[in-house]
């Protein structure tokens, strides 16, 4: 039902603005050309938007898909140009309604023009650069997806910390998330991401979720980037939202049926330079929901869990996480999810620091720190001011 009501809301403001964008284009000169440029060019994206979830739905996806560059066109109309589009058009309205009860109507001076000289007003021309721009703006999107969609940062934190025993100075972590395996994320870029992680020699390699992006047919491949990657000392996994979109089971026994260690509301207990350092995995979600709601119940059925001798890290796919931490004075805590935001005006301004509390990066707090990476993967085809990246985190005792 979720799914229909968003695709319904897609079609429907799909619709209002070609219906609106046509009529911009009416005066132009050749406005049967310039129409029938609108009209392919929203046809080819709904069909294609229609075209993904029935691939997907019929399980086509693998036998029959869709070009990248496409699906990338497909993502930034529908989840970002149209939405936008539709909050300036609902300001606009509301800030022109107030200007016409606040100001007193102007006289009206008819100014006549050569009959013979075929002009546009001010206000047309306006509407024809309404109706291009946000075409022109998916263009430019898809040639930036282009190029970035196979870049990713190594991102170094040092992090200090009086309860970490100084057996561990020096211990490092390849922090690995949100890899989204499947349409943005696939092939050779996959391999770039298990070496890149491979050259950091880190002591530990932890995964905090969404290692799939839709599709459970995408776990093969998504497993065998995971296997390439060399564990040295240890690699552990949780789930995410995304891990979970085709079914829990399903995922669970992928992954499990690989030998690959994940943990699900479970610990796990490795010995590094003989000091015990225990890995607790937070649940994302189960058959009610998840989430940020589903925090405090997972966190109390770790509890008894928790080994008071070892050095405990808390792996948590929603950032948030790191408030029950605290409480409990886990040291460490590594989470994803956020992907930095995503899309940023700022460092300070965007998506992210308006929807977390910890969205990108260290924090620290009453001797516990939470390190939040911005993801390697992609879901949607384009970042600003939030850069994919592998965390490289190295553990020091404060002095």
């Amino acid at each position: 039902m979720f799914v229909i009501v968003i695709l319904t809301l897609m079609l429907g403001t799909d619709l209002l603005w070609w219906l609106h964008a046509d009529r911009r284009l009416r005066p132009l000169p050749r406005a049967r050309v310039w129409r029938g440029a609108l009209a392919i060019f929203m046809i080819v994206l709904i069909g294609g938007l229609l075209a993904s979830l029935f691939l997907r739905r019929l399980s086509f996806a693998n036998v029959v898909s869709l070009p990248e560059w496409f699906v990338a066109a497909i993502y930034i109309w529908h989840f970002f140009v149209v939405p936008l589009v539709l909050l300036i058009s609902i300001i606009y309205l509301i800030v022109r309604g107030l200007a016409v009860l606040l100001r007193r109507k102007p006289v009206s001076v008819p100014i006549e023009r050569p009959q013979h000289v075929p002009t546009l007003s001010r206000r047309q021309m306006l509407g024809v650069a309404v109706a291009a721009a946000p075409v022109l703006f998916t263009a430019g999107g898809v040639v930036r997806s282009h190029w970035q969609l196979d870049h990713f940062r190594l991102r170094r934190f040092e992090i200090a910390l009086a309860s970490l025993p100084k057996d561990l100075d020096g211990m490092t972590i390849a922090h690995v998330s949100d890899v989204h395996v499947g349409k943005f994320t696939n092939g050779a870029l996959l391999h770039r991401i298990a070496d890149a992680t491979n050259e950091l020699r880190a002591d530990l390699v932890l995964m905090t979720g969404d290692l799939i992006d839709l599709s459970i047919s995408d776990l093969p491949e998504a497993l065998a980037m995971v296997r390439r990657i060399d564990p040295r000392r240890g690699l552990v996994m949780i789930e995410g939202n995304h891990d979970l979109f085709d079914g829990r089971k399903a995922f669970h026994g992928g992954v499990r049926a690989a030998g690959v260690p994940l943990l699900i509301n479970e610990e796990m207990t490795l010995s590094l330079r003989g000091h015990p350092v225990q890995i607790l995995g937070l649940q994302w979600g189960d058959r009610s929901g998840g989430g940020e709601r589903l925090i405090e119940p997972s966190m109390k059925s770790l509890d008894p869990l928790r080994k008071a001798d070892a050095f405990q890290i808390l792996l948590a796919h929603h950032p948030h996480a790191f408030d029950a931490a605290i409480e409990r004075k886990i040291p460490l805590t590594l989470a994803g999810h956020t992907h930095g935001g995503q899309l940023n005006l700022t460092d300070e301004i965007g998506f992210g620091p308006a929807m977390y509390r910890y969205f990108s990066g260290l924090y620290q707090k009453n001797d516990c720190a939470s390190v939040v990476t911005n993801g390697v993967g992609n879901w949607f085809p384009v970042r600003a001011n939030a850069p994919a990246e592998i965390a490289h985190i190295t553990l020091r005792c404060k002095t």
